[in-house]
């Protein structure tokens, strides 16, 4: 029955050695972030729900962003099968133009009109200022980070995911001590509060930029083409739009989708305890998922190489035993996240961030329903981000990803928090809907094996 997992030698070995540096990046990016709400949550649950109301659109930029990875990653990783260096810079140019229009859009916005912009997602005044405050020099951040993560999804989908773990580890380390120092007022400077954490991320973020711009200077494994970047090319950009679009679109009205969850607990009854509680359980889920999108990443790599070098008659096997690992992975995660929030949650790790009752309670709840979909979510992120993506299905795993989101989840969202006004138990099984129906509809794709299409062949870019 489980033959497929039954690989040539040296595939776990390579699996392994391209999705552990995946893992440990996103495992330092959670962590820190954890340490990172620690530290807001510290003083108290208004700050820590204007940082959560002002990463409301920053989250959908930060899917913009993961969209055009996914995007680029799609082409570059085939691209690297055919090992044609000259088209992975074009794409990479494609990608950059495409992150930095939106990023200093967004910057623009919260720099400009943080008030009203921000008024859109919460009915509270005073969270709201404090969140203008955040937002102002947050929004500049992106701009900076936005070129960092298209950088490194190249250097991933040429089998180099290192480079984003050293890049990333520097990153948030730097931002961790940044936030003790600025927040909290501590070696001599002033407390700055929730604008200290801000101030302590763009900071963070133009050491990133510059590690980028060393590594990109001394690399001898790949060059970067000036020219290429600027000027990419019609035709690539054609490419990109017919190929990567889809997934760009993916992510941003994914992101899109989901802002509307805390938008929705953001004008519900004992909001500022729901978003604070939101916060924690978000940034547990995150940590949590570390392993889903290790291997979700090695999968559209894998995948991608080898439809590219024209070995496309393995890929379906190759599939179905990383969304098994996947699947497997979260079975024994979400295990662990029952116990810990059932066990040691309420003694030592809800009041490290001083949650009223309320929040606590609203953070168990969201925190076992995470545990009880985690395998079903993980196969799902493998199965869409990893396998149909980087079998060039881009279309259909857009269709199968934001359906559920739009067509089920938000609609029973809304009229559970908004029109019933029903418990936060309630909405959160509302939103947890869209699993089910992906897990259903990507199976029945995967097992028609009618995603595997080959994007770099010259007549698919007429």
């Amino acid at each position: 029955m489980f033959s497929y997992l039954r690989r040539g030698p040296g595939f776990y070995r390579r699996v392994g050695g391209l999705a552990v540096p995946i893992i440990l990046q996103n495992l330092i990016t959670s962590t820190l972030a954890m340490a990172d709400t620690f530290m807001v949550g510290m003083l108290g649950e208004v700050p820590m729900a204007a940082v959560t109301l002002a990463n409301i659109p920053l989250f959908v930029m930060q899917l913009f962003f993961f969209g055009v990875q996914s995007g680029s990653a799609v082409l570059i990783s085939q691209y690297w099968g055919r090992q044609d260096r000259q088209a992975i810079n074009r794409v990479v140019g494609v990608a950059l133009w495409a992150v930095n229009l939106v990023s200093v859009t967004f910057a623009l916005v919260l720099l400009l009109i943080p008030v009203p912009f921000l008024s859109l997602f919460g009915n509270q005044r005073e969270v709201i200022l404090l969140a203008a405050d955040y937002g102002r020099i947050i929004g500049l951040s992106y701009v900076l980070n936005g070129v960092t993560l298209v950088y490194v999804a190249a250097w991933r989908s040429m089998e180099r995911p290192g480079i984003g773990m050293y890049i990333l580890a520097a990153s948030m380390g730097t931002n961790t001590f940044l936030n003790w120092v600025l927040i909290f007022g501590k070696l001599g400077a002033p407390a700055l509060g929730v604008t200290g954490a801000a101030i302590a991320t763009l900071i963070a973020r133009v050491v990133e930029i510059v590690i980028v711009v060393v590594h990109a200077r001394r690399s001898r494994v790949f060059r970067l083409d000036l020219g290429l970047l600027l000027r990419p090319g019609l035709r690539t950009v054609k490419q990109f739009i017919r190929y990567g679009s889809p997934v760009v679109c993916n992510e941003t009205m994914w992101g899109l989708g989901t802002a509307i969850f805390p938008t929705i607990m953001g004008h519900m009854a004992g909001s500022t305890e729901i978003l604070a509680a939101y916060t924690i359980a978000g940034n547990v889920e995150k940590l949590c998922m570390v392993v889903a999108f290790g291997i979700s990443g090695t999968a559209s790599i894998i995948i991608g190489r080898e439809i590219g070098a024209g070995r496309s008659d393995t890929v379906y096997q190759v599939g179905l035993a990383l969304n098994t690992l996947a699947a497997a992975g979260g079975t024994i995660l979400g295990a662990g996240l029952l116990a810990f929030t059932h066990l040691s949650a309420p003694a030592w790790f809800f009041p490290l961030f001083h949650l009223s009752p309320a929040a606590c309670s609203a953070a168990t709840i969201m925190m076992t329903v995470q545990a009880c979909i985690m395998p079903m979510r993980d196969f799902n992120n493998c199965n869409i981000v990893g396998v149909l993506r980087g079998g060039g299905d881009v279309k259909t795993a857009t269709m199968i990803d934001l359906c559920p989101l739009w067509l089920c989840a938000i609609p029973l969202a809304a009229l559970a928090g908004l029109v019933f006004h029903l418990s936060i138990l309630w909405v959160y099984l509302a939103m947890s809907t869209e699993q089910l129906v992906k897990c259903i509809a990507g199976v029945v794709r995967l097992r028609t094996g009618k995603w595997i299409h080959d994007l770099t062949r010259p007549q698919t870019m007429e």
